[in-house]
């Protein structure tokens, strides 16, 4: 795994020796990365972050700030020696907490994000429930785009707060794009 672009481009990335992390392959990496375009300047959010392998692609492209959120420490300790070996000092914040918590407590110190990325766990059942407390949400900015990673056997329909406008399947790997609703 390593980091494809930008100022980080070709460093390896380290992996947990948990066995619990699937991590997203290079190929959905940059596929994800030039569907959505140039991240400058923009405000990322790292949901499930694991290894902080997509958070550090977008930090490595120019987005600021870059929140990265990951409740398993392990996983976290992965996450901060992978910044420190690709020289990144600031511009990011790790929040070591469950994606309910994360998401209250991002909306009521009045974080916004242009673009939030997640990858929970596969065939879990925690699409529907990510979506369902993110929907609505203050964090999300007028322009936002949520990017769900899942399982082709898991579907991401959306809800009232968010409308998927595009998919796209990579073996057995989805990348559902949704925008809020009330535009």
């Amino acid at each position: 795994m390593k980091v494809i672009r930008g100022k980080a481009g070709g460093r390896t990335l380290k992996a947990p020796k948990t066995g619990r992390l699937r991590i997203t392959s290079d190929l959905v990496k940059e596929a994800l990365f030039n569907i959505l375009g140039p991240m400058e300047g923009l405000a990322f959010l790292d949901m499930f972050a694991g290894s902080g392998n997509v958070g550090i692609e977008a930090l490595s492209r120019g987005a600021r700030p870059v929140v990265f959120v990951e409740r398993d420490s392990r996983h976290l300790a992965t996450a901060r020696q992978n910044l420190d070996t690709c020289g990144f000092g600031g511009g990011f914040e790790i929040i070591a907490a469950s994606y309910e918590r994360s998401l209250k407590g991002l909306g009521e110190r009045g974080d916004r994000f242009d673009v939030i990325f997640a990858d929970p766990p596969y065939d879990k059942g925690l699409v529907e429930s990510f979506l369902d407390n993110l929907a609505g949400s203050p964090i999300l900015s007028r322009d936002c785009v949520v990017v769900v990673e899942h399982s082709s056997r898991e579907a991401c329909l959306g809800n009232e707060g968010l409308e998927v406008y595009d998919e796209r399947t990579y073996g057995d790997t989805v990348l559902s794009f949704l925008k809020p609703t009330y535009r």
